[in-house]
């Protein structure tokens, strides 16, 4: 029995390790499970994005890992294939955290089913940017997964969301999967990817700095 809970406990940490560096594990994944890597792909972006109980999952360095991949083994990974599926679980996540934030935020919050100080973080940030904030969280950790929501709890209008939605989803995809695809392979980037992931999230709050910097000039005209 001990060995048996010894081993169901290994297999677990592994399982975990597996889902929260998704990134790192994309070769050994591809090769285990072929083609059916579209469909794991699908489901992280769609959760990362989607579902505000799983803002852990990989996002931005998940996207870059798969340019890169794409581009050193196009036979087992297709760019015509892995653009069109993370536009689309992209678009598809933040839909369906709007209505999740629409219907049953203010419940998910008084029940503490997530973390409020998350949620706050992502009202704050909503508060500061307005209707842009749901194009410019797409840029950020943890509020891109909550600014969707926010959104749904505060009934900001469909096609205000929608359209930056849309728009956000086509920037961010096409950023980090062309990143991954033209640099990804460079040696110096390929040996030290955890300082290239490191770089891709400091990267990745350009907007909201150009964004708030620009404001302060402005204010200050």
């Amino acid at each position: 029995m001990l060995r048996k809970e010894i081993f169901m406990e290994a297999y677990a940490m592994y399982f975990i390790d597996l889902i929260l560096h998704l990134d790192k594990h994309l070769p050994e994944i591809m090769m285990a499970y072929g083609h059916l890597i579209y469909a794991i792909l699908f489901m992280v972006v769609f959760c990362e994005t989607g579902l505000v109980v799983t803002p852990f999952l990989p996002g931005d360095s998940l996207l870059f890992a798969c340019g890169a991949l794409a581009a050193a083994a196009p036979e087992g990974m297709d760019i015509k294939i892995i653009v069109p599926i993370f536009l689309v679980s992209a678009v598809l996540g933040d839909a369906c955290n709007y209505m999740i934030g629409e219907h049953l935020g203010m419940h998910m919050i008084k029940k503490n089913i997530i973390k409020k100080e998350h949620v706050d973080k992502a009202s704050a940030f909503y508060d500061k940017h307005g209707h842009k904030a749901i194009f410019l969280a797409r840029f950020v950790p943890i509020v891109r997964t909550f600014a969707p929501f926010v959104a749904g709890i505060g009934k900001m209008h469909y096609l205000t969301f929608a359209h930056y939605n849309v728009i956000g989803a086509v920037v961010w995809v096409f950023l980090f999967v062309g990143g991954g695809y033209f640099f990804g392979n460079i040696p110096a980037i390929k040996h030290n990817f955890t300082l290239v992931t490191l770089g891709i999230i400091v990267f990745s709050l350009l907007p909201v700095l150009y964004e708030f910097v620009g404001k302060k000039i402005l204010g200050k005209k």
